[in-house]
């Protein structure tokens, strides 16, 4: 399949093609980009995976990049400072399954940034050119491009950055509207993924505060750009790609999902992940989404400070559905949050 195909496919009519998941350390796991995908996403990237070879097959390690029935296409995100070896890793990713690499170059965590990897590598144009051209000559796949407006504020270099990355090659670039600096502060700034957008002949993708179905169609709008990418607003609630979908599709807003969906939902990615992980590392990584997912409901702080001390899945998934059972046998419809959006969007 052609560099020209994949990217292609990734842009073609359907609405859920324009609604990305962002790659998220320690989040966008293989189960939950399923889920995501179930509920409209078009596409999504994986987790961040350093380029260095020594913790290629580190427990952490074998865990992202795994991609066994995975919906297609397969995007492997890779981390590093050296073009070599990100080239190689991008080969590796590749004969592992990968159908498209992504480059992290917007990564604002202190332990990435001071390996001189992530965001911190817009501080050197000539550096980024060179692990442009390293990686995308490394593999016959596309190759994308995760990034932000800069390093610091009032120094932001992504014009010459993006103007540079479609001149190696890159396929796409999706860009955060923040700087370093920013971290996730402040609000993401759209004016430049526009000015951006407006430069480029590859596709654009919007990333940064898109948190609801009519934020989505302001930043699409706005920008121009041909998709968007949302991270932190998916984190307990994935089914906001359905509600984007819809409304991107009808103008209006689908009804926020009840209790009984929610218990749902959530029983249903906690089973995944605990295949996916097994029994250690399963019961602890489910419980932050299990805290996403909970967040507004009647009683949940309380729930939560209970379920964090259960040791074992099953412990783990029988609170979980007690706790559900308990608000659906006291009349509970929907969270308090939810109820909040609902009564807005009604007025």
């Amino acid at each position: 399949m052609t560099q020209h195909i994949v990217i292609k496919e990734l842009f073609d009519k359907p609405i859920g093609k324009k609604l990305w998941v962002a790659p998220m350390a320690g989040v966008t796991d293989r189960p939950f980009r399923t889920l995501c995908k179930y509920f409209g996403a078009g596409h999504a990237v994986s987790e961040m995976m350093t380029a260095d070879k020594t913790l290629r097959m580190s427990k952490k390690s074998l865990y992202r990049a795994n991609f066994d029935g995975e919906i297609a296409p397969i995007s492997a995100q890779i981390a590093g400072s050296d073009p070599q070896e990100l080239a190689e890793a991008a080969r590796y990713q590749v004969a592992n399954g990968a159908q498209i690499v992504d480059i992290n170059m917007g990564c604002p965590a202190k332990k990435v940034c001071n390996k001189l990897a992530g965001s911190a590598l817009l501080q050197d144009e000539d550096l980024v050119a060179r692990i442009l051209d390293t990686v995308v000559a490394a593999v016959d796949v596309p190759v994308t491009l995760k990034t932000r407006l800069g390093y610091l504020n009032g120094h932001e270099n992504i014009m010459r950055v993006a103007k540079r990355a479609e001149e190696a090659g890159i396929a796409a670039l999706a860009l955060h509207g923040r700087t370093r600096e920013d971290m996730y502060l402040n609000t993401a700034r759209y004016s430049l993924i526009k000015d951006v957008k407006s430069m480029l002949n590859i596709p654009v993708i919007a990333n940064g505060d898109i948190d609801s179905p009519e934020k989505a169609k302001y930043v699409l709008d706005y920008t121009g750009a041909d998709a968007v990418m949302i991270g932190r607003a998916a984190q307990g609630r994935p089914w906001i790609f359905r509600e984007i979908a819809h409304y991107l599709e009808t103008g209006e807003y689908l009804t926020a999902p009840n209790i009984e969906e929610v218990k749902t939902v959530l029983l249903g990615h906690l089973s995944e992940l605990y295949e996916f992980y097994g029994e250690y590392s399963g019961c602890r990584i489910s419980r932050k989404h299990i805290a996403w997912y909970t967040k507004g409901l009647r009683s949940s702080n309380e729930f939560r400070q209970n379920m964090y001390k259960v040791e074992s899945t099953a412990d783990q998934y029988k609170v979980v559905e007690e706790y559900f059972d308990h608000l659906l046998a006291h009349g509970e419809i929907m969270s308090d949050v939810q109820a909040e959006a609902v009564n807005l969007l009604d007025h």
